[in-house]
């Protein structure tokens, strides 16, 4: 951490910056309170960045994961706090209180809207991603992780201790623990062993009060609601300890694609009826996207992206007798080891070292826009083809459809806020990425997703139309955290929560009645109980 030192200037440069941007009182309060209440054995100077410091832009920018936030026009915070130790993280909430600041947290900056790390007020940003130990226990089957470690810092910490196990989350490494996990984050893994928020036996956060609390003090109301209500509702997540799984020696994956031409309206359907039936073992996601056809016009492809735990012989059992509509061939399939089955679905070659997985840097870096729907019956085949109409019609949207059964449909939903279990056949991710910036060019990608997801309106869950919280989408509603809070909180809410919503506010109005912890999409308190 020599360099965050060296590259530290005076205060009093700080503050006359501060000046500038008419944040005199406020600013140098704060950074004074964070001095005062900073620990000898663990200073925090070192963590505090501020617009002047030549450090400031290359370490706001090195966690933004959606380029429509990192424009010369974004709002930036007026300093940034990268936590070095969990005192620096009690005295970011115990003097942002004291003088009335809006916090935001990030771990991974993969939130898709930026709500880590963008505010329409005046913000700074609490970052954690030099918090990011792991100590993976492989007798017990355990691991403490930090929220400031990646996914893909998770796996490979994994395999160098175990070739027979692993965990259940996204198969994204560059995503951060810290909202992956408080968001209820899934993996090709759930159907076999549900969510990762599903195998979370204890964590370690920082309250309302500044209180480093564990799951027996903390109890149990607040550990059921930092395993998917979001963690930054209700204090600051500094680790999850978190249950392996166990894993066979050899996995086998495959990536096979049918177009129009090749019968996919067809198979699409069968895989509907079938996909959440499967074998728990089996996790097929299905793709539908635009590709230019063989006679140069655009048309659908299906893809479908699988992971079986288990050897191909198998895989090719089961898919005979139950999916035999795909036509999976033995030389579609690659057997592997589970950390490169990882790879596999992050687009690496299988034969890629493992320790890719270590790297912090994003292989794309887009502009993008994500919306979420559940499905919960299978779409007619009349249906299907009207879906491929339209997706030709827009062009530059895809369809993620994430299978559902086998162990989500058995745990309950209210087992974790995470509400979306028996009943729902799959999850579908709604994606738009572009490589321009610019209003208007935003403005029309941003508009194809909006028309796709009103198309969809008959296909999808009703009352409420459902979505998947780590989907974040400013469409369903924004709490801008005023005397409206609850009832703006309340849109969203059930859209992500269902009836745990009502479970959450109660939660959300005893830990933190008076809102410290809120952003665009929080869990209000209780309109009565605000301070």
């Amino acid at each position: 951490m020599g360099i965050l030192r060296a590259t530290m200037l005076p205060l009093l440069s700080i503050f006359f910056l501060l000046s500038l941007s008419g944040q005199v009182s406020a600013s140098e309060s704060f950074i004074h309170c964070l001095l005062n209440h900073s620990q000898p054995s663990h200073p925090i100077s070192a963590a505090i960045y501020t617009p002047n410091n030549g450090s400031f832009s290359s370490v706001l920018q090195a966690y933004i994961r959606n380029l429509r936030f990192n424009t010369t026009t974004t709002r930036k915070p007026f300093l940034i706090v990268t936590a070095l130790h969990d005192s620096h993280i009690q005295a970011a909430i115990v003097c942002a209180q004291t003088h009335n600041l809006q916090m935001k947290i990030r771990s991974g900056g993969h939130d898709y809207e930026g709500v880590s790390y963008v505010a329409e007020v005046p913000f700074f940003v609490l970052d954690m991603f030099n918090l990011r130990s792991i100590d993976i226990d492989v007798e017990s089957e355990t691991a403490w992780v930090q929220a400031g470690a990646t996914l893909g810092e998770v796996y490979y910490r994994i395999y160098e201790k175990s070739n027979t196990h692993g965990f259940p989350a996204g198969v994204c490494p560059t995503v951060g623990v810290g909202g992956h996990f408080s968001g209820g984050g899934y993996g090709n893994m759930m159907r076999k062993y549900g969510l990762s928020v599903d195998n979370i036996i204890d964590a370690q956060l920082v309250d309302v009060k500044g209180r480093l609390l564990n799951r027996k003090s903390m109890g149990e109301d607040l550990f059921w609601a930092i395993r998917g209500g979001g963690g930054a509702s209700f204090g600051v997540v500094v680790s999850y300890k978190i249950k392996l799984v166990r894993v066979p020696e050899i996995v086998t994956v495959f990536n096979v694609a049918k177009t129009l031409e090749q019968n996919a309206t067809d198979i699409v359907s069968k895989w509907q009826h079938v996909a959440d039936k499967l074998d728990e073992n089996l996790f097929i996601r299905l793709i539908l996207d635009v590709v230019n056809g063989t006679n140069k016009e655009n048309t659908g492809r299906a893809t479908f992206f699988a992971l079986f735990l288990g050897d191909s012989e198998q895989l090719l059992s089961v898919m005979n007798k139950s999916f035999p509509e795909l036509g999976l061939k033995k030389s579609d399939c690659n057997e592997t080891s589970w950390v490169q089955s990882v790879l596999f679905w992050t687009n690496f070659a299988l034969g890629t070292p493992n320790d890719v997985l270590l790297s912090r840097v994003p292989q794309t870096l887009t502009y993008l826009k994500r919306k979420s729907d559940y499905v919960k019956e299978p779409i007619s085949k009349a249906g299907l083809e009207l879906i491929w109409k339209k997706l030709i019609e827009l062009k530059y949207v895809a369809l993620t459809f994430n299978p559902y059964g086998g162990r989500m449909s058995e745990i309950p939903a209210e087992a974790v806020p995470f509400p979306h279990r028996a009943g729902n056949l799959a999850k579908i991710q709604y994606a738009a990425n572009w490589n321009e910036g610019g209003e208007e060019v935003t403005d029309y990608y941003i508009n194809l997703t909006r028309k796709l997801y009103s198309f969809m309106t008959p296909f999808v869950s009703k009352n409420p139309r459902e979505a998947f919280f780590n989907y974040k989408d400013l469409d369903l509603g924004i709490n801008h955290n005023g005397k409206a809070s609850y009832q703006e909180g309340r849109v969203y809410g059930i859209k992500y929560f269902k009836r745990n919503f009502n479970r959450l506010v109660e939660i959300k109005t005893k830990v933190d009645p008076g809102n410290f912890f809120r952003n665009e999409q929080s869990i209000p308190t209780l309109p009565n109980k605000r301070k």
